[in-house]
């Protein structure tokens, strides 16, 4: 193998590298938050909150579990490297989350409050995209 071939291969798996790394830190703040918003759910009061959303109180309950379940999801299968496959379907179920956040913040608020699910959303995204197309895990 020429010197010419090795750069052209260590070139190669730079950008790789570059996005393994760029999705774990994004995968490790949303986890964070997912979390942190989760356990929030389940151990404050939420009925006042859940009247403010029109929503039950045992859904918002149901959406923390999710909420941690895909925090969890983000990051452990990859840390354990067990089931690797799930991150990026973990990710996809937060879209989902997000999508349903997007809309009833529509539906009870302002506009501009509906930018933080949209921004999450597009995250979420591209991790799972990421993980599953550009740096898949294992």
């Amino acid at each position: 193998m020429s010197s010419n071939d090795m750069r052209v291969t260590s070139g190669a798996a730079a950008p790789g590298k570059a996005m393994n790394y760029i999705l774990w830190i994004v995968q490790c703040l949303l986890a964070l938050l997912f979390l942190t918003a989760g356990l929030t759910k389940l151990v404050r009061p939420v009925e006042t909150v859940a009247r403010q959303l029109h929503v039950s109180a045992m859904f918002l309950r149901f959406i923390g579990v999710a909420e941690m379940l895909g925090g969890l999801g983000l990051v452990l299968p990859g840390l354990m490297r067990i089931r690797q496959g799930l991150t990026p379907l973990a990710a996809s179920g937060l879209v989902i989350i997000m999508a349903g956040a997007l809309v009833i913040t529509l539906r009870t608020g302002p506009a501009k409050f509906a930018m933080t699910p949209l921004i999450l959303g597009i995250l979420l995204a591209f991790i799972a995209y990421g993980r599953w197309r550009l740096a898949p895990l294992g």
